[in-house]
């Protein structure tokens, strides 16, 4: 009889591989809508997943398509977790540049304000 191929739950293998902080935010993007297991839609976080399942899903502003390479048995460090699928996602649009860049901070308090609202000592002759 042959073995049984090792499967773990699709939230635990998205936490060991670093796609989320908690086990509890990868239960969240599973039963997100969006998510799929071999085009499958999966909405529940004890779904069965194991090697050569490809994972598509939405995380960050990007659909991420990743394809398992192996079962992780804990949550490792970043070169260990990233040796456990292979990112198939195409890679993100480039920056648009013609768009005004953020300024960091955020918005002006009041002092800032003033500062910017004051003429300068030699432009007042």
């Amino acid at each position: 009889m042959a073995d049984p191929r090792p499967t773990i739950r699709l939230d635990k293998l998205l936490w060991h591989a670093r796609f989320v902080k908690t086990r509890s935010l990868a239960a969240k993007l599973v039963a997100a809508p969006g998510m799929r297991v071999n085009s499958v839609t999966v909405a529940k976080p004890a779904f069965a997943v194991g090697e050569d399942d490809v994972l598509t899903f939405a995380l960050g502003g990007r659909v991420r398509v990743v394809r398992i390479r192996a079962i992780g048995t804990r949550r490792g460090p970043a070169p260990e977790a990233q040796a456990l699928y292979e990112d198939l996602s195409p890679p993100p649009p480039p920056p648009d540049l013609s768009r005004p860049a953020p300024v960091p901070g955020g918005r002006p308090d009041k002092r800032a304000r003033r500062r910017f609202a004051a003429p300068a000592p030699d432009a007042l002759e």
